[in-house]
């Protein structure tokens, strides 16, 4: 049973736009998410066409977006919210890993969740997601993370200045990029290098800040081709 608890002014629900071209699947996601008490759901999207219109239009705080839709697909449809700056995006996967899921990541996907998530976790990664976390759910990354690495040649150029943008992390700052290439969690992370969670958390941000990217699994990203 999921916990309901009633938005306030210093919890506002969480708003959320759906994006998947099976209507059962939006249905179901909306139920999860609005029984939590925590989330509004507001909108939804059966292209992504019409997701970046309605998040242009809504502007809601997270957009749980499908990998593979008819027309514009989740990659072009991730690209263009998050280079607007519109929402996060999370997506919403079977777990195929190939160039549709490896795109999701260079567009800047904040995170991966499986469809067969539960209403609990589903409500968490939402709300992790628009406080400005991750959803990084080991068992994901590191598999998203392997397979960008097990690849020939890059999904996607490395930017020519991303050496430069390496050497200007400190020593500890690229202990943490190398964590995030791992695939670790906060929690994980303090572990390894024995510091707190808070301080994990102001060196990810000044990690992502110096090397231009919005996501820890654009970081991890950078690290694994930097390791090749």
């Amino acid at each position: 049973m999921v916990t309901l608890e009633v938005p306030n002014a210093a919890h506002p629900a969480v708003r959320v736009l759906l994006a998947d071209d099976h209507a059962a699947i939006r249905a179901g996601l909306r139920i999860m998410l609005e029984q939590s008490g925590r989330v509004q759901v507001v909108g939804e999207a059966a292209d992504g066409d019409v997701a970046v219109r309605q998040a242009r239009a809504l502007r809601p705080d997270v957009v749980l977006m499908d990998v593979r839709m008819p027309g514009t697909d989740g990659i072009a449809a991730t690209a263009a919210i998050v280079g607007e700056r519109l929402a996060d995006v999370v997506a919403l996967t079977t777990f195929d890993l190939d160039e549709y899921v490896l795109g999701m990541v260079r567009a800047g996907a904040a995170g991966f969740l499986l469809k067969t998530v539960g209403a609990h976790e589903l409500v968490d990664a939402v709300c992790r997601v628009a406080a400005g976390e991750g959803v990084l759910a080991p068992e994901v990354t590191r598999r998203l993370l392997d397979a960008v690495a097990s690849q020939p040649v890059p999904a996607a150029p490395v930017p020519a200045e991303a050496d430069d943008r390496l050497a200007a992390l400190t020593a500890r700052e690229r202990d943490v990029l190398d964590a995030l290439g791992d695939g670790l969690s906060n929690a994980d992370i303090a572990a390894r290098l024995v510091v707190s969670e808070t301080t994990v958390k102001s060196h990810v941000s000044h990690v992502l800040g110096k090397l231009g990217v919005r996501t820890r699994l654009q970081a991890g990203v950078l690290a694994r081709d930097a390791r090749r």
